[in-house]
């Protein structure tokens, strides 16, 4: 009897310490799951925060000048193709109106709508960014096109239109990549084009090629602005990358000039 005592209080003593290792560990999950649902929401109330805090201090004015862009150029785009005659000029205007309303038209809508989800914005950054560099193609193309002669111009478009696809692709994928890349492949890219100047300037003449080489250096100098963060006016409403966008309108414009007046002429 004592030994069966004895077994029976081991056995007791057993169960106990069972049920408090089961209670102990029930309890440890639970206090985990407690841990990670607190963690979880103090990341979503930062993330949350974050974005209101950028949207606090986008500047009153960002995007404002891309989108008047968007519907002049629109309407000039429009114009071009009236003036066209042949289907090579119509062929080259269009792919130069349609890469210059792409490039306002997708700067307007990224920077004048606040995106509800990080997704959508990161998406609408990246067609953005990716949009200079199809300007950048798409300006050379009607110099290509109807001014040089079809070996070179054929050559030249090969090399800005393959550089540019390599820009968007970079873009595309490397969302996140330090501003001074992006800036560096923008100037990289443009100057591309450089190699086609002498040409443009015997078979367009001279004027143009001012146009084409004042533009140049003004898309340069928003590369500058935009990878430095400076000048920054006015932070709350007028910041640098305003200015960034008003160097890309005056460089866009020069260039509009030249296609029309000596591309088309």
């Amino acid at each position: 009897m004592p030994k069966d005592s004895a077994i029976s209080r081991a056995a007791i003593a057993r169960d106990s310490a069972v049920e408090k290792a089961g209670v102990a560990r029930d309890a440890a999950v639970e206090k985990a799951g407690a841990a990670r649902d607190a963690a979880v929401g103090k990341a979503v109330a930062v993330k949350e925060s974050a974005s209101e805090s950028l949207k606090a201090i986008k500047p009153k004015f960002r995007g404002v000048s891309h989108e008047w862009a968007f519907f002049l150029s629109l309407g000039l785009g429009i114009a071009l193709l009236v003036l066209a005659d042949t289907p090579t000029e119509y062929v080259a205007v269009g792919i130069y109106a349609i890469s210059l309303c792409a490039l306002f038209g997708t700067s307007a809508l990224y920077h004048r709508v606040n995106w509800k989800t990080e997704k959508a914005r990161r998406l609408m950054r990246r067609l953005d960014h990716s949009m200079i560099f199809l300007l950048i193609a798409g300006t050379v193309t009607p110099f290509a096109l109807l001014t040089m002669p079809s070996t070179f111009g054929t050559a030249i478009l090969i090399a800005v239109w393959s550089a540019a696809v390599v820009g968007v692709v970079v873009e595309l994928l490397w969302i996140s990549s330090p501003k001074w890349v992006s800036a560096v492949m923008y100037v990289a890219v443009g100057w591309i084009a450089a190699v086609a100047f002498p040409e443009l300037v015997g078979t367009a003449g001279a004027w143009a090629g001012l146009l084409i080489a004042i533009g140049g250096i003004l898309y340069t100098i928003g590369a500058v602005v935009y990878a430095t963060g400076r000048p920054n006016p006015s932070p709350t409403h007028f910041g640098y990358h305003e200015v960034f966008h008003l160097f890309v309108i005056g460089a866009a414009a020069l260039h509009f000039a030249a296609v029309a007046l000596f591309a088309l002429g």
